[in-house]
């Protein structure tokens, strides 16, 4: 099923829509990260939730047509031959996309909370766009630099 159309669509357009989706989400929690719309969007889950979705309706067909089993994460070699299916890539780079955009929102929240002003927060969002885990490690460095205290409630 790598090349095949899923629900009309290649894994090159629901690639291009995903990466589309999930811009919005970082440019609220960047631009305005109090505002309502920002919470029902992005904190709420709605923006994560649909991405979600998308990712469900593409592992789904995935698993049904063989494309994957439990065993292939089970080494290197079987996450290789994972990541040589495109709509593999596809639903890992939608996975990427979700858990990186709930990360940076939480790191929104955390950092309200806290009472970490926003200007020293958005380097980490945008590190945590880019890099995922290299953000977040610069959050909680931030947080330590400022509060003197890393874990979280």
């Amino acid at each position: 099923m790598n090349e095949e159309l899923l629900y009309g669509l290649s894994p090159e357009q629901v690639f291009r829509i995903a990466s589309q989706m999930v811009l919005p989400g970082w440019i609220l929690l960047i631009a305005l990260p109090r505002w309502i719309g920002t919470r029902w969007i992005v904190h709420n889950g709605i923006l994560p939730s649909l991405l979600a979705a998308a990712y469900l309706a593409i592992i789904i067909p995935v698993v049904n047509h063989g494309g994957m089993n439990l065993s292939d994460f089970g080494s290197l070699a079987g996450v290789e031959k994972l990541f040589t299916q495109h709509w593999v890539v596809v639903a890992g780079w939608i996975h990427y996309c979700v858990f990186d955009l709930w990360t940076g929102a939480w790191i929104v929240r955390d950092a309200g909370r806290i009472g970490i002003m926003h200007a020293l927060v958005i380097p980490c969002l945008a590190l945590t766009f880019v890099f995922g885990p290299v953000g977040l490690l610069a959050y909680f460095i931030l947080r330590w630099v400022v509060i003197r205290q890393v874990s979280v409630e």
